[in-house]
């Protein structure tokens, strides 16, 4: 225990948060190993991107499973909180690339993929630890002794078991499908990785003449550069309009070809014009209907969507110069009919936001159906629960109607796809080992260039960070995890895919509750990001306010799924309907976090007080009976805080856990208890003196540990200076409901003595009587034991100069204020209270000067040059003014007329 008088005089969280945190490293609090007498609490952290920064995103997610994770330790669980980082293939090639290119003006291809790949180790171990480090500093309480990364060897090794499993099962397969590709990213994209956007775009109607005719087909397309790749022109078999030509010969515009007119049942008679150009190589759809008809497969862009040889005179042109080049051209050929606006939705890279291309290429997948059937019966039967429930709808909509997973990425940095061709006798061999020889041949090999998806690695991630596929103790011991923290954004990319990958490969689901949090947003509500420049970097924050003011800012007034409003004051302001610039713009405060530090504050010096107070030493609750009403009254209510915060925390109820904490502390702790107990704890002859100091060091330290999980720096600070058994509050035991801490009676009564001190010094505040000026106060009740006991309460916060109680009226002055209560009716001498002609004087003064405030207020509204050519915000003003001294003169008023009448 700490010097109990040594507490800092203020509260000062930069002083004490990266000590304590330390420390708590150093003595391994955080660390958890299988422990058959205890039972396991496991958490997976969502992995960072290896790349990045700790966002306001990062901060709410880890505040969340900190929570969880501190709580579950202090109830005596084998807490175990995997952390680690994804290797994040697509966003950390970008960057190593980009630096490559500014540094030193090369490219990847410049250096060869093995020393590219060197490079990126590099650039991995000089920042990898960055977003470690950030999550510390919020107070993140991980296993940091069981660190992992996507590409570690442990996860390698889990990522090749599955690979070469599906495969050797027929679930994994490679050929050609209709992908969506990223010319910027130049890779594969499943998707999930896809952000669909509604665009304004157009209609381009093109004649395609009929061979030896004069007549043609009208085609309407959204694409017109994929003309090139036609090889089809469909209508339906039922359109009697196009009967006759079905199987005749069109000519392709703008090149050399012909291609057939064929009857599929795919197309909408009345959509458009009825007639479809079928382009099997850059549409899903229309790859469908190529397969159907055995049309030939064309592609007429490069990786970079540039036009190829196929296009002709247009090859080199990126598609949009091609598009424009080639409309221009055909309407000089008479060929284009119309041009119709027509907005649509357009498919987007997640990563660099271009415009995606659907294309056929040679790809790798994962057959999903059969996959999805045991992810599905894990829900229904409950082996996962989401939380809120209503997100399951979501993942259960996403898995009836998925399709096959598209993993294979044209990139380096990123798991290898473990295939091997061989170039003499065309095998192909997928081996969890690599191999350098042909097993059929005995030629050589050459390994498949393809990484995996990124979200392939991560799907594993509950199960490979435990030691699979070795059944190693900690798999056992930790697996299933027990909850998994993570945002509604990614249940397709993440969520789903470690369901159905721990149902195919453990058996079981990977966790029992599924915690969906909203996103963080700006005060405005519009999600952060960069391009907007209303992203908060939380390290800013909690420099400026400390850790745990932004921990619990982040989970107050959250409900499970919602977004969350995180509004900060810039300087200079940012001008309305302007994004902030980050240049310009700085943060200078955030009213959220500040109203946090506020409690804390409140906290802080609470606990201060009650420490420079106490002159005991060890932490015990004395007996029921030498218990005052205050102190049982106390005891009862912080009993069943801790009950019903138990719940909340069990319910994933972080918000409505901390509200009840808040209140708890800072209304009936600090407001009422301490200021009720104060003539005891300075009285040192007052025989319940030393009851006094125990309950609150009791009450106070209990408090603490309920805080805990929420605002861990705080309450270690504070409960280190209390009397207190234990090393840390870290691996303390959790506060538990008590039976024999039950006092219901004590409560309804301090509740009445409550609301009459609060009713008495809200009538002297309306009175405008300061509290200096004592009065004497008579309670008439039927209730004169209960009021009896809080009579000393009256005098040190009803400013009472003598407390009468007594069960009748008898003997009152006529004019006394009367104020009625529950279980009572309080009276107060008026002239004890208020000089009359003084006070009358007082408000006949302050009814004039009103009665100016009006008339001048009013004469401005009512001038029409004024209300003309005032800026409105100036006009809006006054009318706020007008209305407030009509408001404050009815009140005066009022009073007047309640003066005169005593």
């Amino acid at each position: 225990m700490e010097d109990a008088k040594n507490i800092a005089k203020t509260y000062n969280p930069q002083e004490f948060e990266d000590k304590l945190y330390n420390n708590w490293v150093t003595k391994g609090y955080f660390h958890a190993e299988v422990n058959a007498k205890k039972k396991p609490f496991t958490i997976v952290i969502p992995p960072p991107n290896v790349t990045g920064q700790l966002h306001m995103g990062h901060a709410f997610d880890e505040t969340l499973q900190d929570i969880l994770i501190r709580y579950k330790r202090m109830q005596g669980y084998e807490a175990l909180w995997v952390p680690g980082t994804d290797h994040a293939g697509i966003a950390t090639q970008i960057k190593v690339e980009a630096e490559l290119r500014e540094k030193e003006g090369l490219t990847r291809y410049d250096l060869g993929r093995d020393k590219f790949l060197e490079r990126v180790w590099d650039w991995k171990e000089k920042f990898g630890s960055r977003i470690i480090n950030q999550l510390k500093k919020i107070g993140s309480s991980c296993d940091w002794d069981r660190e992992r990364f996507t590409m570690d060897e442990g996860c390698s090794r889990a990522v090749r078991e599955v690979f070469v499993n599906l495969y050797n099962k027929g679930l994994i397969y490679r050929g050609p499908r209709i992908i969506n590709w990223c010319p910027n990213c130049i890779t594969a994209l499943s998707n999930e990785e896809v952000e669909h956007t509604e665009q304004a775009g157009h209609f381009w109607h093109i004649k395609y003449p009929i061979k030896g005719t004069d007549d043609f087909v009208i085609i309407a397309t959204t694409r017109p550069e994929t003309l090139f790749g036609d090889t089809a022109v469909a209508v339906n078999p039922e359109d009697e309009r196009y009967k006759d030509i079905i199987g005749k010969t069109l000519l392709l515009p703008l090149t050399d070809r012909e291609i057939p007119v064929i009857a599929d049942e795919y197309v909408d008679k009345e959509f458009g014009t009825g007639c479809v150009k079928i382009t099997p190589a850059h549409d899903p759809n229309d790859f469908e209907v190529g397969k159907r008809h055995d049309l030939e497969i064309i592609k007429v862009m490069n990786d970079d969507a540039t036009m190829n040889s196929y296009a002709g005179k247009y090859e080199g042109m990126d598609r949009y110069e091609c598009r424009r080049a080639m409309v221009k051209d055909l309407e000089e050929m008479g060929l284009l009919v119309k041009i119709e606006e027509h907005s649509h939705n357009v498919g987007q890279c997640y990563r660099c936001g271009t415009t995606i291309e659907p294309i056929v290429s040679d790809q790798w997948f994962v057959k999903m159906k059969p996959l999805a059937e045991a992810a599905i019966k894990a829900v229904n039967d409950k082996h996962t629960e989401f939380v809120p429930e209503r997100f399951s709808k979501i993942y259960m909509n996403w898995m009836e109607n998925v399709y096959d997973w598209c993993i294979s990425r044209q990139l380096w940095w990123g798991h290898r796809i473990p295939a091997f061709y061989c170039d003499e006798c065309g095998e192909m061999t997928v081996s969890k080992e690599d191999i350098t020889v042909c097993p059929k041949c005995g030629g050589k090999v050459r390994q498949e260039e393809d990484v995996l998806d990124t979200w392939f690695s991560s799907a594993l991630w509950p199960f490979s960070t435990l030691g699979w596929p070795d059944k190693t103790p900690e798999l056992d011991y930790f697996y299933p995890t027990s909850v998994l923290v993570t945002g509604y954004d990614i249940i397709f990319f993440w969520v789903s895919r470690m369901i159905f990958s721990a149902c195919e490969h453990t058996g079981q689901a990977p966790f029992k509750h599924v915690f969906i949090h909203g996103l963080v947003r700006d005060g405005k509500g519009e999600k952060m990001s960069k391009s907007k420049g209303n992203g908060v970097d939380p390290l800013k924050i909690i420099d400026m306010y400390g850790a745990d003011a932004l921990r619990f800012t982040l989970v107050t007034g959250v409900a499970p799924g919602n977004d969350m409003r995180f509004p900060v004051t810039y300087d200079p302001p940012v001008p309305a309907g302007k994004n902030p610039d980050i240049n310009v713009n700085k943060i200078v405060g955030a009213p959220g976090v500040e109203a946090s530090r506020n409690f804390a504050n409140k906290i802080w010096n609470a606990s201060r007080f009650a420490l420079m107070n106490l002159d005991i030493t060890e932490n015990k609750l004395p007996q029921s009976c030498d218990l005052q009403l205050e102190d049982k009254w106390i005891l009862s209510l912080f009993n069943t805080l801790v009950k019903e915060v138990t719940t909340n925390l069990d319910n994933f109820e972080l918000g409505v856990a901390a509200a009840k904490i808040y209140s708890f502390i800072w209304e009936k702790l600090c407001d009422w208890y301490i200021e009720l107990i104060k003539p005891r704890l300075f009285d040192k002859e007052n025989p319940t003196g030393k009851t006094a100091q125990y309950v609150l060091t009791y009450v106070l330290s209990s408090t603490m540990q309920v805080l805990h999980p929420f605002m861990p720096f705080i309450t270690e600070e504070i409960w280190q200076h209390l009397p207190h058994e234990g090393e840390s509050i870290v691996i303390s035991r959790y506060p538990e409901y008590d039976e024999k801490l039950c006092y219901p009676d004590e409560e309804k009564q301090m509740e009445m003595i409550m609301g009459a001190i609060s009713a008495v010094r809200n009538r002297r505040a309306e009175m405008n009587v300061p509290p200096s000026k004592k009065a004497k106060t008579i309670i008439v009740t039927e209730n004169t034991d209960v009021f009896e006991k809080g009579t000393a309460f009256f005098e040190k916060l009803a400013s009472a100069s003598e407390v009468i109680v007594t069960g009748a009226k008898d003997g009152i002055d006529a004019n006394a204020v009367n104020i009625v209560v529950h279980g009572a009716e309080i009276f107060l001498p008026m002239s004890e209270l208020v000089d009359k002609d003084k006070e009358l004087a007082r408000l006949n003064a302050e009814k004039k000067k009103l009665e100016g405030e009006i008339k001048r207020a009013d004469g401005k509204l009512n001038n029409a040059g004024f209300v003309a050519k005032a800026p409105q915000k100036l006009v809006d003003e006054e009318k706020a003014k007008l209305e407030k001294y009509r408001d404050m003169l009815d009140k005066v008023l009022e009073s007047i007329k309640t003066m005169e009448e005593m």
